[in-house]
């Protein structure tokens, strides 16, 4: 049986997210669970420079990095020391993460099995006041030279480790967290444990590829790992045929559940995945409207979408086929008792059907008073209603704790959305702007949006 190996790292940052900030010192040690066979370490030139309070933690300064090897020139060593190896950090999340970044940038997808000691020292070690690295180190009475800078961390970590691994049940619960949830699963023959254990447990959107490398389905959950093992588990006749197809995954992490819903949609749109079939229409043929006739009443209709039937309308909301049109209406009708004649529905020359079986009040035959009517017909229009009236900024979470999401609302539409740092958060909102990825419009992302605002009336929302 082949000895395991650990691959202990910790890395120095310029700043807390890994999209934007880089890596200013990286340490890998080689761990058999006996002893470390090998160890590397280096400061890496950022390529920026370094802030302040980051330079008053770790010690390292703009100098001492100017000279040293950019991230591409050590990018091989680190494969190396991490290939075949279980990938160990305290807080793994963290370094793992910014590795994965920079080999991004590279062209490079970087996967490991992943071990966390801080999740493996709450099991091992219950009941302290905290498991951050600097209260073990005191805990434990471990010799530490410079604290945050990576070897002195790494060999920190590897010394909690070894204590864990010390006894069976240490090895057993650092076994069952390495490979949680994967035994249990039927993997398709292309995909491996690494690349499910590689897998963020964090909010997203995640993506299957076919062998010729398309995207054939696309989802979203607040937990991506778990979501895409529930889809290898739960399999029958019909979803063993999609599974059996699926030889790659991907995923991109939005931190905030809005955005992966949004994400979604316009993913689905624009990658025409084979079995996202309800999802992918880009055209919208049908819309609604509403207008106020001769009597006073305020109607709603259904009409083709083209420039022309569009010019001087005011449209509420936009959909795939008229029957989809349709049945907006009928429900808005039997929920706020409107007259079918007058939503679009009947024709009502001698009242409309409803009004002969009883269900209609006799708008359609002037039985009713247009302002009775019209208060009910208003706030059916704020139900259909999927565009919006002003422009504002939806503050969601980030990916990171120091980041702040956003959903732009502009000119009625969704219209795309981006991450803010702490300071860019503090910026006046005109120059958020910056911080957006623009999307097509489509009337689903609207209807995404009013449906987050009703479910979530506490949502932050920021005018301009």
């Amino acid at each position: 049986m082949s000895e395991t190996l650990y691959a202990v790292v910790d890395i120095e940052t310029t700043g807390g997210i890994p999209t934007k900030d880089r890596i200013t010192e990286i340490a890998i040690a080689l761990y058999n669970g006996e002893c470390i066979i090998d160890r590397f370490q280096t400061l890496i030139n950022p390529e920026r420079s370094i802030p302040w309070e980051i330079t008053r933690i770790t010690g390292i300064t703009n100098d001492m990095v100017a000279d040293a090897p950019k991230f591409y020139e050590v990018a091989k060593k680190v494969v190396q020391m991490t290939e075949n190896a279980i990938f160990v950090a305290h807080n793994v999340r963290f370094d793992y993460g910014f590795l994965k970044e920079e080999f991004s940038s590279l062209g490079y997808t970087f996967t490991r099995k992943q071990l966390c000691t801080v999740v493996l020292s709450r099991k091992a070690f219950p009941g302290l006041r905290s498991y951050a690295l600097g209260n073990l180190i005191q805990h434990f009475g471990i010799s530490v030279q410079n604290r945050h800078r990576a070897m002195d961390d790494v060999l920190a970590t590897v010394d909690i480790l070894s204590r864990i691994l010390n006894n069976d049940e240490g090895k057993l619960k650092a076994a069952s967290t390495i490979n949680a949830g994967i035994k249990a699963s039927a993997l398709p023959k292309s995909i491996r444990n690494e690349q499910i254990s590689a897998l963020p447990e964090t909010t997203g959107v995640y993506y299957f590829y076919n062998t010729f490398g398309h995207v054939i389905y696309v989802g979203k959950s607040v937990n991506i790992r778990k979501r895409i093992l529930q889809h290898f588990r739960n399999t029958d006749q019909k979803t063993d045929k999609f599974i059996a197809k699926v030889a790659d995954i991907s995923f991109e992490e939005t931190g905030s559940e809005l955005i992966s819903l949004l994400l979604e949609s316009n993913e689905i749109k624009a990658l025409q995945p084979e079995v996202n079939k309800a999802q992918r229409s880009k055209d919208y043929p049908y819309f609604n409207y509403y207008y106020t006739n001769d009597q006073g009443f305020i109607c709603l209709e259904i009409d083709k979408s083209n420039n022309n039937n569009r010019n001087g309308k005011t449209i509420l909301n936009h959909y795939v086929s008229k029957a989809a049109a349709r049945r907006s209406l009928y429900q808005a009708g039997e929920l706020f008792s409107l007259c079918h004649g007058l939503s679009g529905m009947n024709e009502c020359n001698a009242g409309c059907f409803y009004y002969q079986t009883g269900s209609c009040t006799g708008a359609c035959l002037g039985k009713e008073h247009p302002e009775t009517y019209n208060e009910r017909m208003k706030e059916a229009i704020e139900h259909l209603k999927k565009s919006f009236d002003e422009d504002f900024y939806i503050l969601t979470e980030g990916r990171t704790p120091e980041e702040t999401g956003i959903v732009l609302i502009q000119d009625g539409h969704y219209r795309g959305f981006g991450y803010l740092s702490t300071d860019e958060r503090n910026l006046p909102t005109a120059s958020w702007i910056d911080s957006i990825k623009l999307f097509p419009t489509n009337p689903e992302c609207n209807q995404i949006v009013h449906s987050w605002l009703v479910k979530h009336p506490e949502t932050r929302v920021v005018s301009f």
